[in-house]
């Protein structure tokens, strides 16, 4: 099951079509879905997350919580809304493909992909590209 929670003003338009987009993303993995909550908030708010759970005294975009075992993938995903946006305006693409890139992205890592080498990252690149490009695609 997928949630969504708030802890600033913004809000998704279409939940259900966004669960049914991560679900095929996972699917697509050969994962299954388990619980699995987004948080969308502040930068204040992720800091605070960031500072008190990883120690670290910088703003993100994401921070994700990995609960996953075997194939179920579960987790909590904090995403600062804040964030999603700069990247938006700094990498001149629309905020609502920034926010499936950052969205589909903790998915990615909890699916076994990482990104700390280059070529770990080119990969996560590709499958953040392949993924976002089934959100339109109805099951």
């Amino acid at each position: 099951m997928i949630n969504y929670n708030y802890e600033c003003d913004f809000r998704l338009e279409d939940e259900q079509f966004f669960s049914d987009w991560i679900t095929r993303v996972i699917e697509s993995e050969n994962k299954s879905t388990g619980e699995i909550a987004y948080i969308f908030c502040d930068d204040d708010y992720l800091l605070e997350i960031n500072q008190q759970y990883l120690d670290h005294d910088t703003l993100t975009d994401i921070i994700s919580f990995d609960y996953t075992e075997n194939d179920i993938i579960s987790g909590d995903i904090f995403i600062s809304i804040d964030r999603v946006q700069d990247n938006a305006d700094d990498f001149d693409t629309p905020f609502e493909e920034e926010l499936k890139r950052v969205m589909i992205h903790g998915i990615l890592h909890y699916c076994g992909y990482k990104d700390k080498s280059s070529d770990e990252e080119a990969l996560m690149r590709n499958k953040e590209e392949e993924k976002i490009n089934m959100f339109h695609v109805k099951h």
